[in-house]
């Protein structure tokens, strides 16, 4: 567990370097329209969190080793072609290598925290939301310092294709220090040994067409797939809205690094004690129904905040209620994922469930680029509707287990 957490903080390092400077790269850098960006963005949500399903299914086949180092040569092959791409086909290609990259090597990573969390469970009694609380809280200190490095590179005149070339350095090093420190996973986790065996050479533990069936015609599974949408969808502004605010308040994108910055901050700082509290008090629904409405304040309040230091109170707001819903919804969503679905399949599940998210990404993206013309109260109205329709979905889900809510014991399909 500790490799995995190391290798979620260094994923972020290296990704958030770049991807909060992308948008003003294509639209000021390259000149492309608003529904362009944004057409641009989604591809890169969809190649990565459309994909997760395939690295679930791969991960589940061969066990996470390979997986994360194939990820791991891709993303730097794609950020490198990145830092060069002038045409729009050339950055639509780096940028649909990027995210098949982390389409491969995030589900073998995050599949593998939830079998650890679910184990550490079993054996402590201490709820696996506060483990997988640990794994986000050291993506998000990796994605703190990610945006402060990028800025660094800017204001010393590096440009986007420095920050580029930083990404890509930092994979150089998590792929080799992964070569060296990965271990062969020889048996399905969470399983006795001798039921290992014989779900190895199973048709079940393969993902064919029957497990994919198994997941997929899983009512629960598929609702928590949807609310979960909502939030990633609501999750993309942050690449494509808020740079937009943030050059609208301020004539720059200088602050956009110290936005993400303190995004990243309040989770290092509050996740723990956050996820703490709420997996002892309350059910793993309620967080996540919660979560979602405090992400629809966030949207609601940008048109409603008064202008602050420099104009950048609003989208400080924004920024803030943002991060303070996600950091109760995913290891919330997260945590009801292993409840829902049998162990052998769990890496297809964690794909498919970033998989779905990641195509209402896509289907959204144009549409909400296109909003970055309308007035902003409307905007911002129309952005809030969406987590809250995922809200509305996630009342229909099992309690899950952890909290103090009567049926609190999740029920598959």
């Amino acid at each position: 567990m500790r490799l995995l957490t190391a290798t979620q903080f260094a994923f972020n390092i290296g990704f958030y370097a770049v991807l909060p400077y992308l948008a003003t790269h294509l639209g000021s850098g390259l000149g492309m329209a608003g529904w362009l960006v944004g057409l641009v963005l989604g591809l890169r949500t969809f190649s990565q969190q459309g994909l997760f399903v395939v690295g679930g299914a791969l991960t589940d086949r061969y066990g996470p080793r390979p997986v994360v180092l194939a990820g791991c040569a891709l993303r730097i092959a794609g950020f490198g072609w990145l830092a060069f791409a002038g045409s729009t086909a050339t950055v639509i290609a780096a940028v649909l290598l990027i995210g098949f990259a982390a389409a491969l090597f995030s589900p073998a990573v995050e599949s593998e925290a939830a079998r650890e969390a679910v184990r550490h469970e079993r054996a402590t009694g201490s709820p696996r939301a506060h483990v997988l609380a640990l794994f986000s809280a050291a993506g998000q200190a990796g994605a703190f310092l990610g945006p402060l490095l990028g800025s660094l590179l800017l204001l010393l005149g590096g440009g986007f294709r420095a920050a580029c070339l930083a990404g890509a350095l930092v994979f150089v090093a998590v792929l080799a220090g992964h070569a060296r420190l990965m271990p062969h996973r020889e048996r399905v986790r969470g399983v006795p040994e001798a039921e290992a065996e014989t779900a190895a050479t199973t048709p079940t533990a393969q993902p064919g067409r029957p497990a994919l069936r198994a997941v997929f015609a899983n009512r629960a599974f598929l609702l928590l797939c949807l609310a979960y949408s909502g939030y990633l969808v609501a999750y993309n502004q942050l690449y494509l809205s808020l740079p937009v605010e943030a050059q609208r308040a301020t004539g720059s994108e200088a602050a956009l690094g110290w936005l993400f910055a303190l995004s990243s901050l309040l989770v290092v700082t509050v996740q723990l004690p956050l996820t703490r509290f709420s997996a002892r008090r309350i059910a793993p629904r309620t967080a996540l129904i919660t979560g979602l409405a405090v992400v629809a304040a966030g949207f609601a309040a940008v048109p409603l905040t008064p202008a602050g230091p420099r104009g950048l109170l609003p989208a400080a707001t924004f920024v803030v209620l943002l991060t303070l819903g996600q950091m109760l919804l995913v290891p919330a969503a997260r945590g009801l994922v292993p409840d829902l679905v049998e162990d052998r399949q769990l890496g297809l599940a964690t794909g498919a469930l970033s998989s779905v998210s990641g195509i209402a990404v896509l289907a959204g993206s144009a549409a909400t680029g296109a909003l970055l013309d309308v007035s902003a109260p409307v905007r911002w109205a129309v952005l809030a509707a969406v987590p809250l329709t995922g809200a509305v979905l996630a009342f229909t889900l099992p309690a899950g287990r952890g909290g103090k809510e009567p049926g609190a014991r999740a029920v598959a399909g």
